[in-house]
């Protein structure tokens, strides 16, 4: 993690675990892709959902990656998952209070973005117009 960046100094400790920076790098590689964050909000707002209710809330996911994905969430301990032994089989996935921190700490992205949109917005405007041009 560079230091260069005084925002970053303000942040991060003077010496670095560097377990735990690798634990960092690991997460947000996990966490960081649209289908967490969606599966992440979908549950927090409806709770509990079976497996086609959660693939239809996020939408757009295929089963395969809708899969992948709670079960790498699952395994980050993120979602709990409940196979009810029915026929045919039916399985639940709620948040654990792990899932719902992390869920709260990337609120702040979703605020952050809120507040910046229109310079977000303006900044890709001029972005496309200067590539058109070259």
């Amino acid at each position: 993690m560079s230091r260069a960046n005084p925002l970053v100094q303000n942040i991060v400790p003077p010496a670095v675990d560097p377990q735990i920076e690798a634990l960092v790098r690991d997460i947000i590689g996990k966490v960081a892709d649209k289908w967490t964050m969606l599966i992440l909000e979908a549950l927090e707002e409806h709770g509990t959902l079976r497996f086609t209710q959660l693939g239809r809330t996020v939408g757009g996911i295929s089963q395969k990656m809708l899969t992948q994905t709670v079960r790498q969430m699952e395994e980050d301990g993120l979602v709990q998952r409940t196979v009810h032994p029915v026929i045919p089989p039916h399985v639940d996935y709620t948040l654990t209070p792990l899932g719902r921190s992390l869920g709260e700490a990337f609120c702040g992205v979703w605020i952050w973005a809120e507040e910046h949109r229109d310079e977000i917005e303006e900044a890709r405007r001029v972005f496309a117009a200067a590539t058109r041009k070259a």
